[in-house]
């Protein structure tokens, strides 16, 4: 089907948001709250979108497309929207991009750089806490956007059903079970929290304070451990010579991403002293 996004016609299939068509065909649209593995979600409202005939302004990634649809990205409406929206939830966390893990490949921070936003016009009290309970995944309260997509992830993608939202209004906070650390918890760090995270809130524990992101050079793999043949991807220090972390592939059809505990974070024999590198003879 033939849609029109800022006044040229794209190709659109049947069944996709006006999210996934605009993405497809290479138009930019800022959004914190979807994942492909995850689904539609509606709540950061970051996506926002005016389309021809519709009242208001709608969520990208929650509107099939249609036939004929009209769809404008780039209006100044939908911009000082996108802004405000934006703009609040950096002002209420501590977005401290200099020092954070995820400096580079922060899904907010391309938002606010595509939307001009250099510093949050407000100041609101972020929730200073950080859970380092658990062996491999550091959380850091006052970096969550409460998009949810680490909880969708947890209940609906591997099934662990450890992650929730728990409290009211801006002490709303996602807990590990009934609000436990992570550490003592029912989580089996799998890892897929920290992947689908959109910000710094849930980041591998090991490699922090060891490499940017920029810094490290992507090869992909297949894991070594068990039969299933989930593809990894290296992220790679090539100047120290080291992996410093794992992460799955996401477009891989045998785990779509998706790793054991294993798979992501026991990759130490690899830097090993004691590895074998030579037959050893009697």
């Amino acid at each position: 089907m033939k849609v029109t996004i800022n006044g040229k016609e794209y190709e659109a299939r049947q069944g996709q948001t006006v999210l996934q068509a605009a993405r497809d065909n290479g138009v930019y649209i800022p959004s914190l709250c979807y994942h492909p593995k995850t689904g539609p979600a509606g709540k950061c409202r970051v996506c926002i979108v005016e389309i021809e005939g519709a009242r208001g302004l709608q969520t990208s990634c929650t509107v099939p497309v249609k036939e004929g649809m009209i769809i404008n990205t780039e209006s100044e409406n939908v911009r000082k929207a996108q802004r405000l929206v934006v703009d609040l939830l950096l002002s209420s966390g501590r977005h401290d991009c200099l020092a954070c893990e995820q400096n580079g490949a922060c899904e907010l921070q391309d938002a606010a750089y595509r939307l001009g936003i250099e510093r949050p016009t407000f100041t609101l009290a972020p929730k200073e806490q950080t859970d380092n309970s658990a062996e491999f995944v550091f959380r850091e309260h006052a970096k969550c956007i409460q998009c949810g997509r680490c909880i969708a992830g947890c209940n609906a993608t591997v099934v662990n059903e450890v992650l929730d939202f728990g409290f009211r209004g801006h002490d709303t906070k996602v807990i590990c079970d009934d609000d436990v650390p992570m550490g003592s918890s029912t989580c089996v760090q799998c890892g897929e929290c920290v992947q689908l995270c959109p910000t710094g809130a849930i980041v591998d524990k090991l490699p922090r304070g060891k490499a940017r992101t920029w810094q490290l050079e992507k090869v992909e793999t297949v894991c070594p451990y068990c039969g299933v043949g989930c593809r990894q991807e290296l992220h790679v220090d090539r100047a120290a010579n080291r992996i410093v972390r794992i992460s799955g592939v996401e477009d891989s059809p045998v785990n779509e991403g998706m790793l054991c505990v294993k798979g992501r974070y026991a990759f130490d024999f690899v830097q090993s002293p004691e590895r074998l590198t030579a037959p050893l003879i009697r």
